[in-house]
């Protein structure tokens, strides 16, 4: 059967992809029922030493999803949506940050704990929020919440338009240029390249297996299981030996909850803190304002039928391509 070519191919998949993206509206995260299904992590960051096994074993299982872009860049229009270009050999060894090529870093703090200082390391990396801004104020439908709780960035789909960014109140997605849908589609004018960050190793959860930064740790400082047992034992440790909780009701709830020998407001004021670097502030519920849940039921069926002719296009592209050659000589 020949291929279609990438025009045909376009002139009937977009005429259907309205109408069968339309019956599949995604529903914000912020509108549903939390589920008990939902995972959380427990980072207890006493018992953290930084050795980074955790940063190496990230990079090592993640390295197939990172970003291979196509240069020259194009030039894009307005001119201030800048290059994020982080590909060159120097940054993507950067490991002091979040990057489009390091999902996971250790940051450190000196603090007094028990009248003695004492300088302490924790990971950082998404918080996989329960309402998850990012999800939800994705005009591309790019960004999604699955079921067990992870939220994920579906390369394919994300423009790069940096908006999950701006909404989430750590900073967390980081973009790289010049890769992704926006250089089939409007190379000077789309988003710019692909926003990456932790996906908790979704594909490996799916096999049954732990993320590749908690199975490597030495010292057991992360533990994942049903977050309502996350809770609890983050409570109980909290209440017998006088630990803090972050993350249980920070933008309204996320699935990473970290323990601290100190209190948070203590730790925010001892790290560094800026572009790929998150904060400890507290956090109210970005998706508790009228104005934000409004926006998101308002994206919701724009973002599913742009999802759907974001994959016929994907198919297009593919269809352009010669078939391999399985005969044998």
């Amino acid at each position: 059967m020949a291929l279609l070519s990438r025009r045909a191919f376009l002139k009937t998949g977009l005429a259907t992809a309205g109408a069968a993206c339309a019956s599949q509206v995604p529903l914000p995260a912020a509108a549903k029922p939390q589920s008990d299904g939902e995972l959380a992590t427990l980072i207890d960051i006493r018992k953290c030493v930084g050795c980074e096994a955790c940063v190496e074993a990230c990079r090592e299982v993640n390295a197939a999803k990172y970003p291979e872009p196509e240069k020259p860049f194009p030039k894009m229009y307005p001119s201030r949506v800048k290059v994020a270009d982080w590909s060159e050999e120097d940054k993507r060894e950067v490991r002091d940050r979040l990057t489009p090529y390091n999902w996971l870093f250790i940051q450190w703090a000196t603090v007094v704990v028990d009248g003695e200082e004492k300088e302490i390391s924790f990971p950082r990396r998404c918080m996989h929020c329960q309402n998850p801004p990012c999800a939800d104020l994705c005009p591309w439908g790019a960004a999604r919440k699955l079921e067990n709780g992870i939220t994920l960035i579906d390369s394919d789909i994300c423009l790069g338009g940096r908006k999950c960014q701006v909404v989430c109140p750590w900073d967390i997605p980081q973009r790289q240029t010049g890769v992704g849908l926006y250089l089939d589609l409007l190379p000077s004018f789309a988003g710019n390249g692909v926003m990456y960050k932790c996906d908790r190793c979704y594909n490996r959860i799916a096999q049954g297996e732990l993320p590749a930064c908690i199975e490597q740790c030495p010292e057991e400082v992360q533990t994942i299981g049903p977050r309502s047992e996350i809770l609890a034992e983050a409570h109980r440790i909290a209440r017998e030996e006088g630990a803090y909780i972050y993350g249980e009701k920070e933008n309204g709830g996320t699935n990473t909850i970290y323990l601290s020998p100190v209190p948070f407001d203590t730790l925010n004021q001892a790290i560094h803190k800026g572009p790929g670097k998150p904060h400890f502030d507290p956090v109210e519920d970005q998706m508790a304002h009228a104005d934000n849940m409004a926006k998101a039921m308002l994206i919701a069926p724009f973002a599913g039928i742009a999802a759907g002719v974001s994959r016929v296009i994907k198919a297009a592209k593919h269809a352009d391509e010669p078939p391999e050659d399985n005969h044998e000589a």
